[in-house]
């Protein structure tokens, strides 16, 4: 059983040096980049996924460049959430209790997080040794030219995806795309999940991803070493993937290695999410409604599931909420008896900037543990690295995806849109 907030001990043993190494090295390079840019306004106002057309955003900046009215309001907070609430434990208080109060302090804060998180969701294999995308076959399409590739994303599975990279000058920033397949992204497949294919018209190169096989399988996440003996997460393994197919595509000459993005929508957002927190590679992220926190009464916050953080040996649980008698399994029920919850992995994305694309899942009310990365970024010295807008429904509008491109276009291309781009289809 998880015992509630003791010290993790390291496990030198399973300690991945050179995924540990590279982080390092991210998070000295953004830091040290984030703190020559010039300071920015506090956080204010509820947001919405489109901002009133009456409020003023001209003094509203982040990166110390002003954001246009697609994303200017996701970034003010609801006067009821300026505090932290008690309800989620501080991200800035060790697990022995005493508190962070320096940037070195944090440092040492956010190692005892990610090594706590990886010892329960179980250690990382070694990376994969120098990942390549493997063109299959190349297309042209309006204005960008589509390939089709091969990764080999964990020690044992390669998968197949697309990447997009726009004419013109190089290299450029980029995002990776992920969902249960990689052809929504692309504009072949869900209505209002063209990520990819609208970011590549905006000048991204992108790398569309999914998991086409498991999903296919229902089991919709990655095992290892196998569906029958998993020692990870299977969510957490979807990060590690993600996190091989970064380093692949940094890779590319076309390719700006430290302008690199991630997001999903639902089962696509929780990978994204996992994804970013925990690989510092990710120069930024958005995370469409996949509920960024425990919550047992939505059957679509079901990080209990075996495919997520409930992982056990098959024949699995009855999909569906949790009940006296279909019980949650593995590791989840541990992590809630110990009073864990996802908030501790957003603060590890400080001071690097995220967007929740909020929707049923996650409302308003989200910025109550919003509010604690906030509260880290401020620790840092820095303001608008967290954002979040809302809509009504599950499924992503054009507001809700207009603020996501403008957010890539503002932290990724260092600009935000003169004119609109095309409608989502």
């Amino acid at each position: 059983m998880i015992q509630p907030f003791r010290p993790a001990p390291t496990n030198h043993r399973h300690a991945n040096r050179v995924a540990r190494a590279e982080s390092a090295l991210w998070v000295s390079l953004i830091l040290a980049i984030a703190v020559a840019l010039p300071s920015r306004q506090a956080d204010a106002q509820p947001p919405s996924a489109q901002p009133p057309a009456a409020e003023s955003t001209s003094a509203v900046t982040a990166n110390g460049r002003p954001v246009d009215d697609r994303l200017a309001a996701a970034f003010e907070i609801p006067d009821a959430f300026r505090e932290p609430p008690a309800e989620y434990r501080s991200p800035l208080i060790f697990d022995d209790g005493s508190r962070v109060r320096s940037a070195a302090d944090w440092q040492r804060r956010r190692e005892e997080i990610r090594e706590t998180w990886q010892r329960l969701m179980g250690p990382w294999p070694e990376p994969v040794a120098d990942p390549r995308l493997e063109v299959l076959d190349s297309t042209r399409r309006e204005n960008f030219t589509q390939h089709r590739i091969r990764l080999q994303w964990t020690p044992q599975e390669s998968t197949l995806g697309y990447l997009l990279v726009p004419d013109g000058p190089q290299p450029l920033p980029a995002a990776i795309t992920v969902y249960y397949e990689p052809e929504s992204a692309i504009g072949l497949g869900a209505e209002l999940r063209d990520f990819a294919l609208q970011l590549t018209r905006r000048g991204l190169v992108t790398l569309s991803l999914g998991t086409t096989e498991a999903t296919e399988a229902k089991t919709y996440g990655l095992y290892h070493p196998s569906l029958d003996a998993a020692t990870v997460q299977p969510l957490s393994m979807l990060a590690y993937a993600a996190g091989t197919a970064r380093r692949a595509l940094a890779a590319r000459p076309e390719v700006d290695g430290e302008r690199i993005g991630i997001l999903g929508h639902s089962f696509g957002g929780k990978w994204a999410m996992f994804a970013s927190c925990l690989d510092d590679g990710f120069a930024c992220a958005a995370w469409s409604d996949p509920g960024i926190v425990f919550q047992e009464d939505r059957p679509s916050i079901n990080y209990w599931e075996p495919w997520y953080l409930g992982y056990h040996p098959q024949p699995w649980r009855p999909r569906g909420l949790i009940s006296e008698s279909n019980p949650a399994r593995g590791l989840y029920p541990e992590l809630v008896a110990a009073g864990r919850d996802l908030h501790e992995l957003h603060a590890l994305m400080a001071p690097r900037p995220f967007l929740v694309s909020g929707g049923s899942e996650d409302p308003v009310s989200r910025w109550a543990p919003l509010s604690h990365t906030v509260a880290v970024n401020r620790l840092l010295g820095f303001d608008h690295r967290v954002a979040m807008t809302n809509r009504p429904d599950h499924s992503p509008n054009d507001e809700s995806n207009e603020a996501i491109y403008a957010f890539f276009e503002h932290f990724l291309k260092g600009q935000s849109a003169d004119s609109p781009a095309p409608k989502s289809r």
